[in-house]
C-alpha cells in the first residue's frame, strides 16, 4: 500500500516586509525565489554543496528580539511589533536556511553597496569581450552587472592575462580569464560524476582552473560543467562559436540512450540542431545528463539516412509501398519486430498490427554497462512501454532465437522490422534470404539491403511521442526540426499497414486510451512536462537487467485527468 507523504513541517519567514511559510529548513536563496525575489548568486548550485565563496548572495538577516531573563518579546514602540535585532554585517544567503521568524532583507543600502562591491572585484580582470563571448546570451555575468553593478569601474591598472583555450578534455575547452572561481565545475565533478580531476591553482588574482596532473576531464557527464559554468570560462568544444544561443529555438525532448528518459532540450535553428542540454526534473534526472545523449543529434543527419522508399531496390511512393507490404503479408505466416526504441504509439500501433496479421511479436534487448548513475544497463528507452501497451507480455532476449528456428522451419514468410537491423539481433544472411521483409527503419543496415519493401521514417528529433523510463514513467518529447524530404511517421506509416484510422498523434491516443487500462485518463495534451508515474505492480516481478540501478526511486503512481 502506497503511504500519504507526510506534510511539510512549515515555518513563517519575512522577505522584504512580506511573510512566507516555506519548508523548515529551505535554502534562503530558494524560499527568496517563491516571492519572485532574486537574490543574485554565482557558487551556489541547489544541488551542489554550499562553499560561499563568491558573496554575491550578501544579504542583511535579523531575528525577533527577545529578553533574555524572560523571553518575553520586545516591542518596538514607533511600529508596535516586535523589535528586529538585525545582524550588524551581511551574512551569505546560499549558506542560510530559514528558520522560524527569520526576517531578510534583500534590497537594503548596505545590500546594495555590498553587492556592487563584488560585482566589482569580480570584474576586474576579467577580459571585455561579450561581444564575442560564445556565453553572451547566457552569462550570469552580463546579467547582473547591469543589475546590480555600479556601471562603472575604477579599476586602472593592467589586466592579468591567462590562456584563452585550454583544452580540460576532450569536449571541454577553458577560457580563463573569464573563469570567476565560483568552483562549481570542481564540486560536480567530484560529487555528481564522482571523478575529482578539476582543482586551482595559485592565488589572489592569479588563481587558476586546471586538471590533476596526469589526468583530464574526461568522464561521460563533462559537459555538465559547462551548462553550470555562470560565465563564459567553460565551453562546448563542439558548440563554441557554432551559433548564438538567442538564435535557437529550444524543444522538450528525452534522452533515448538508455532507459533512464532523462530530460533534456534540443536547440535548434532553420531545421539544423546544433546541441542538446539537460533540462531539469527532480524526479529523474535532477539537472544533468550523459556527454554521450548529447551527441545523439548528429546521426540525423548521418551518410546512411534513408530517404527514399523502396519496393524492390526500386524508387517507389509510399501508398504503393503500402499496397505491397499488403501483398507480402497475404503470403502467410508473418511476423513482427518491434523497437524497444519505438514510442509509445508507434508500439501500440505495432501491436494492432500485429494482431490484423495475427502474427507473433518480438522485441530486441540492447544492454550494457549501467554507470549507476544517468545512464542505466538497459539501453532501450521503451521496454516499459511495450509491456504497457501489451505489445510484448515478457522481457525481450538480446538474440531474435525462436524466429530463426520459426524461419529455418519454413513458418515464416514475411516479417514486418520496426526500426531493427535483423542481422545484429541473429538472423543470418541465409534466413533474410528466406523471408520478405518490410523495412520501416531511419537508417541503411543488412536488413533494409535485404527488404523487398522499404520505408524511411523519423528519427526522435522529428516527431512527437512518449517513452516510458525505468521508474514506468511516461514523458513526452516534441518535435524539434522537420523530417529529410521522403521520411514519414511511424505511426502514420504503422496506421496504414494495420487498417487503422489514425492520422495524427491525438487521434492515436484516442485509441490508446480506450484500449490500454494502464493510460485510460491520459492523452498526450495533458502529461506534463515533468511525467506522469504509472502503476508499476504488474511487472513488478520482472528481472528487466541485471544490476540496472535507478537513479530515483519513485514514490507513489499518478494519473492524469481527463
Amino acid at each position: 500500500m502506497i503511504q500519504p507523504a507526510k506534510p511539510a513541517d512549515l515555518v513563517t519567514v519575512n522577505i522584504d516586509g512580506k511573510d512566507i511559510a516555506v519548508p523548515k529548513g529551505t535554502n534562503v536563496i530558494e524560499a527568496a525565489r517563491l516571492i519572485n525575489v532574486d537574490i543574485p548568486h554565482y557558487c551556489y548550485h541547489p544541488k551542489l554543496t554550499i562553499v560561499g565563496n563568491c558573496r554575491m548572495c550578501l544579504i542583511e538577516m535579523g531575528m525577533p528580539a527577545v529578553d533574555p531573563a524572560t523571553k518575553a518579546p520586545i516591542m518596538d514602540p514607533a511600529t508596535g511589533k516586535q523589535k528586529i535585532n538585525w545582524i550588524p554585517r551581511p551574512q551569505i544567503g546560499c549558506g542560510t536556511n530559514v528558520s522560524s521568524g527569520l526576517h531578510i532583507r534583500t534590497q537594503s543600502p548596505m545590500v546594495k553597496d555590498c553587492r556592487e562591491g563584488v560585482m566589482e572585484f569580480l570584474l576586474i580582470n576579467h577580459p571585455l569581450d561579450c561581444p564575442i563571448c560564445d556565453q553572451a546570451g547566457e552569462c550570469k555575468l552580463q546579467e547582473q552587472s547591469t543589475g546590480y553593478g555600479r556601471g562603472y569601474s575604477r579599476f586602472v591598472e593592467q589586466k592579468n592575462v591567462k590562456p584563452k583555450r585550454t583544452q580540460l578534455g576532450p569536449r571541454v575547452t577553458l577560457d580563463d580569464e573569464r573563469c570567476i572561481l565560483c568552483s562549481r565545475c570542481i564540486r560536480f565533478s567530484k560529487e555528481i560524476a564522482k571523478d575529482d580531476v578539476l582543482g586551482f591553482i595559485d592565488r589572489g588574482s592569479y588563481s587558476t582552473l586546471t586538471c590533476y596532473p596526469g589526468k583530464t576531464l574526461a568522464n561521460n557527464y563533462s559537459l555538465n560543467t559547462v551548462d553550470i559554468c555562470p560565465v563564459g570560462a567553460l565551453t562546448s568544444t563542439d558548440f563554441r562559436f557554432k551559433m548564438r544561443v538567442w538564435f535557437l529555438k529550444q524543444t522538450n525532448s528525452i534522452d533515448t540512450e538508455s532507459s533512464v528518459g532523462a530530460n533534456t532540450v534540443v536547440w535548434s535553428r532553420e531545421g539544423a540542431i546544433y546541441r542538446i542540454t539537460p533540462r531539469r526534473n527532480d524526479d529523474v534526472n535532477d539537472t544533468w545528463m550523459a556527454d554521450s545523449g548529447r551527441e545523439l543529434f548528429k546521426s540525423v543527419k548521418s551518410a546512411d539516412r534513408l530517404t527514399a522508399v523502396k519496393v524492390n531496390s526500386a524508387d517507389s511512393a509510399l501508398d504503393i509501398a503500402i499496397n505491397a507490404a499488403t501483398q507480402l503479408f497475404k503470403e502467410g505466416g508473418a511476423a513482427v519486430v518491434g523497437s524497444g526504441r519505438s514510442s509509445v504509439e508507434e508500439q501500440f500501433l505495432t501491436k494492432k498490427l500485429a494482431d490484423a496479421l495475427k502474427a507473433s511479436v518480438s522485441l530486441v534487448s540492447r544492454v550494457g554497462e549501467g554507470d549507476k548513475l544517468l545512464v542505466s544497463a538497459d539501453r532501450n528507452p521503451n521496454v516499459r512501454g511495450a509491456l504497457v501497451t501489451g505489445l510484448i507480455k515478457s522481457l525481450p532476449s538480446q538474440k531474435l532465437t525462436d524466429l530463426a528456428a520459426a524461419i529455418d522451419a519454413g513458418k515464416i514468410k514475411a516479417v514486418v522490422s520496426v526500426g531493427e537491423d535483423l542481422a545484429a539481433a541473429g538472423l543470418s544472411a541465409a534466413q533474410l534470404a528466406k523471408i520478405s521483409i518490410v523495412y520501416l527503419g531511419t537508417h541503411a543496415n543488412a536488413t533494409s539491403v535485404a527488404a523487398k519493401v522499404v520505408i524511411p521514417t523519423q528519427s526522435v528529433f522529428e516527431k512527437n511521442g512518449t517513452l516510458v523510463n525505468q521508474q514506468f514513467r511516461i514523458q513526452k518529447f516534441a518535435r524539434a526540426v522537420p523530417a529529410p524530404a521522403g521520411a514519414t511517421d511511424d505511426t502514420v506509416v504503422l496506421a496504414k499497414l494495420a487498417g487503422v484510422a489514425a492520422t495524427d498523434i491525438a487521434s492515436v491516443w484516442k485509441l490508446i486510451a480506450a484500449e490500454v487500462p494502464a493510460l485510460t485518463t491520459m492523452s498526450y495534451a495533458n502529461i506534463p512536462e515533468t511525467g506522469l508515474l504509472l502503476d508499476a505492480t504488474p511487472f513488478a516481478a520482472l528481472p528487466f537487467v541485471e544490476g540496472e540501478t535507478l537513479h530515483y526511486k519513485p514514490t507513489a503512481p499518478v494519473a492524469a485527468t481527463a
